[in-house]
């Protein structure tokens, strides 16, 4: 039991299911607008800056959180493994935030630009920072070690492969009403910190486990 509560994927659903509670509430006294400036990361960012946090935890229904409480169930579980629970949590939060800034801050570039692209996209959802346990997993573990270690390439190179290996996961898993930005930017930020090990305690190959 002790274990459990000191699990930070375990925190991270309850900060869900905590978040997706006080959303419904919210929508039931104040409304959608008031929700959406509450917890849906948009553009202008200044306008709500808090919701750079606030829509990493939040979900816009319930088979969204649940979707996302499945995948995050069996990526943290491994991950947590090999790190510190504050290392967790601010990978997360930094990763999922990162994420959602680059698909609204796109979105808003690419509707400048291009006409017919809508200019202003809502962003909800942890799936941005699943994307980089993820990838921090493909990464960072012996096997993949032992792959890339044997093979000689820049930085450029490997920064290139993981770029094509983040599209072509990222469309693979694509579906509608999907931040498919936000998931490519969370997957390659998750491999290029897998491949620098990242989330490792200083001074230790492998955390010790609790007694």
């Amino acid at each position: 039991m002790r274990r459990l509560l000191r699990s930070p994927t375990v925190t991270t659903l309850a900060v869900f299911l905590v978040v997706f509670v006080v959303q419904r509430l919210v929508r039931v006294v104040a409304g959608g607008v008031t929700m959406q400036s509450l917890f849906a990361l948009t553009t202008p960012v200044t306008a709500n800056p808090w919701t750079i946090l606030t829509s990493v935890y939040a979900h816009a229904g319930l088979s969204h959180l649940l979707a996302n409480a499945v995948a995050l169930a069996f990526v943290g579980v491994l991950l947590e493994r090999e790190t510190t629970p504050a290392r967790f949590h601010a990978f997360f939060l930094t990763t999922g935030a990162l994420s959602g800034l680059a698909e609204v801050w796109l979105a808003a570039a690419l509707g400048s630009i291009v006409g017919g692209v809508a200019t202003q996209v809502a962003v909800l959802g942890g799936s941005g920072g699943i994307f980089a346990l993820a990838g921090y997993l493909l990464t960072s573990n012996r096997l993949t070690e032992r792959v890339v270690g044997s093979v000689q390439v820049s930085p450029r190179v490997q920064l290139a492969v993981f770029a094509v290996f983040a599209v072509v996961v990222t469309l693979a898993t694509a579906s509608p009403q999907v931040a498919l930005v936000a998931h490519f930017t969370g997957l390659l930020l998750g491999l290029l910190a897998g491949r620098a090990h990242l989330l490792r305690p200083r001074g230790s190959e492998r955390r010790p486990e609790p007694v």
